[in-house]
């Protein structure tokens, strides 16, 4: 009896420090914090460590308390065959999810969640960054830990003692008392503590700088928490009843209309050709003309002056497939959900392309990556788009001049070439989506020693000769030009999703079409780009319901939203309210004393999700 309980306590404690060294591997990943700092993150994360080291030993346990039952001996091959499988599975999880999170975290700043299964579709876009040496010494590392780890964890089984074994009823009475205490203390771990509030990730926040926060918190829990979350959308995010919200959301001054002053007209003409460009990534601390750093991006930053401006533009999500829609479609961004990724809500959404056609407008969209990634090339011709170009689509010998597909010089001579054979008969919408200033941030150029910022630079260059080069045909004066990014960018380091710096994003209109030059600093969204393009043609856009006309005498409140799988911001004229989802409270706010901006918020939300289980 002693051997089995040491056995499921070894069992229980080697997943727990498991976890504890797993933290230390993440620090030397993702940085070192101080020797104060490292107790903190491992006291407070022991909450999690705990519960999904519970979670593992419970059906241990269950084994354990059948073997009460069995009066002979005669399946421990057979349970110990059972254990070697459950370990072998609990050994690649373990692995796997935390070399995952490790990695990701530096590239995305939050920890591992559901949201990852969504870009499992195109493995390629994790594959295609990494090169074939890397990919089979990394699959070589990985099967030796997991087969390591799997050893070690067979070795803790009882070999002189059987799991199952019969004994005298007065010892399996004993026995029985025992293992309902430690099923009991297993069952507290689980739920958390004998609170009020179960078991979640906020429970191990303890500090303001959300690096520890996150370096607190066990990915596995985090991981399957997100995956086993309720998905009925009407659902999420009930702050208040429904007429509540509403009257809550009706402050917020979202209508479809626009009034345009003739002073507020930027146009000299009324059916320009529109030209699209969707920068990878691009804004914040990378750009000169968003509070960035001077020297980098210094084509945008003169086109800004040249232009129109939108100096105070947010992107509304993080990512490339959200960001795109909440650009083209006018629909906002969610926590825990891309609506690229359900087609049957996708296509069903208002775009910029679809209301253009409907004008006449011929409409083509250019990628030098996967047109299929995440669900785009349905997203696109579903909404609008009668040409969706990937790189599949280019001359063989452009493709793999980047690690993601065609480099951006190269796509924008493709595009001047798509724009010279289109015909004149009619006015055009394209778009194209730049991908080269992304990870592995590598270029076919040498202007600066930071990588990240060398990738923006290059960037930056291949749109300042495709304008140069434009401006020469006499399409030009006859076009009005968009330029802004999907989402912004982590850099320096030190800037993430709490930090409004990362997701202030530049909006520019450019080119011949335009009156003069103009610098709007209302705060805007992405999505406020549909409702002002086409106010700005007096084409209607009554269907974008959560698109605003930024230069319409409408445009009453103006404030930005911004979402990411741990809570979402929002910006307006009294400050910053950031509710987090794990602590199910604000943090990084301004002065609210009343409540008002974070109320307003928390009624966005609700109103969007309530949106999205409609959508169809």
């Amino acid at each position: 009896m002693t051997t089995r309980l040491s056995f499921l306590l070894k069992f229980y404690a080697t997943l727990v420090l498991t976890f504890v060294v797993a933290k230390f591997v993440f620090f030397l990943h993702n940085g070192w914090v101080s020797p104060t700092d490292t107790f903190q993150v491992i006291a407070h994360g022991l909450a999690l460590d705990l519960n999904v080291a519970a979670y593992a030993s419970a059906p241990l346990w269950l084994a354990m308390l059948f073997g009460l039952f069995v009066k002979e001996n005669r399946c421990e091959s057979l349970l110990r065959l059972l254990y070697r499988v459950y370990t072998s599975v609990i050994a690649l999880t373990v692995i796997l999810v935390f070399i995952v999170d490790t990695i990701l975290y530096e590239k995305w700043g939050f920890k591992l969640d559901a949201v990852c299964l969504s870009y499992l579709d195109n493995p390629s876009g994790v594959t295609d960054s990494l090169n074939t040496g890397f990919v089979v010494v990394a699959l070589v590392v990985f099967l030796l830990l997991v087969g390591g780890y799997a050893r070690l964890l067979w070795t803790l089984y009882p070999q002189k003692e059987a799991l199952l074994r019969s004994s005298s009823m007065r010892q399996r009475s004993f026995f029985g008392t025992v293992l309902l205490l430690v099923g009991g203390l297993l069952f507290l771990a689980v739920r958390g503590g004998v609170g009020t509030s179960t078991a979640n990730v906020g429970m191990v926040y303890f500090s303001s700088n959300q690096y520890l926060n996150h370096s607190a918190v066990n990915p596995i829990f985090s991981f399957f928490y997100s995956l086993f979350k309720e998905k009925d959308y009407s659902r999420q995010a009930l702050y208040f009843s429904p007429e509540e919200a509403d009257k809550i959301f009706e402050t917020l001054g979202y209508n479809t209309e626009s009034r345009i002053l003739p002073t507020d007209s930027l146009l000299t003409v009324r059916r320009p050709n529109v030209l699209l460009i969707l920068m990878e990534g691009c804004g914040g601390r990378v750009v000169g003309c968003t509070e960035g750093t001077k020297g980098v991006t210094t084509h945008l930053d003169r086109l800004a002056e040249e232009g129109v401006f939108f100096s105070r533009c947010y992107a509304n999500s993080f990512r490339t497939d959200r960001g795109t829609i909440c650009a083209f479609s006018g629909y906002p961004a969610f926590p825990d959900a891309s609506v690229m990724k359900m087609p049957a809500k996708s296509r069903v959404l208002p775009s910029i392309a679809g209301s253009l056609k409907a004008e006449g407008y011929n409409t083509a969209f250019y990628y030098g990556g996967d047109k299929n990634f995440t669900n785009m090339n349905s997203y696109l011709l579903a909404t609008g788009y009668d040409l969706v170009m990937g790189d599949a689509d280019f001359p063989e010998k452009l493709r793999g001049t980047h690690k993601w597909g065609i480099t951006d010089h190269l796509m924008f001579a493709e595009l001047l070439k798509e724009i010279d054979r289109t015909p004149t008969d009619k006015p055009w919408f394209k778009t194209i989506l730049t991908l080269s200033s992304h990870e592995p941030w590598e270029v076919p150029h040498e202007q600066l020693d930071d990588p990240v910022l060398n990738a923006f630079a290059y960037l930056d260059k291949s749109i300042g000769n495709f304008i140069a080069e434009f401006r020469r045909r006499p399409e030009w004066n006859n076009t009005l030009i968009v330029i802004l990014p999907d989402h912004g960018v982590s850099w320096p380091v030190d800037i993430n999703e709490f930090d409004t710096r990362k997701y202030h994003i530049p909006m520019i209109w450019t080119g011949g079409a335009v009156k003069q030059p103009r610098r709007v600093e209302a705060i805007c969204n992405q999505t406020d780009l549909p409702a002002t393009l086409l106010g700005q043609l007096g084409i209607g856009h009554e269907r974008f319901r959560f698109s605003r006309d930024v230069l319409s005498q409408t445009y009453t409140n103006p404030c930005a939203f911004h979402a990411w799988p741990e809570g979402y911001t929002l910006i307006d004229s009294t400050g910053v309210t950031t509710y987090e989802l794990a602590i199910r409270g604000a943090s990084n706010t301004t002065p609210d004393p009343t409540g008002i901006r974070l109320n307003k918020a928390k009624a966005f939300m609700q109103k969007i999700y309530r949106d999205l289980e409609h959508l169809k």
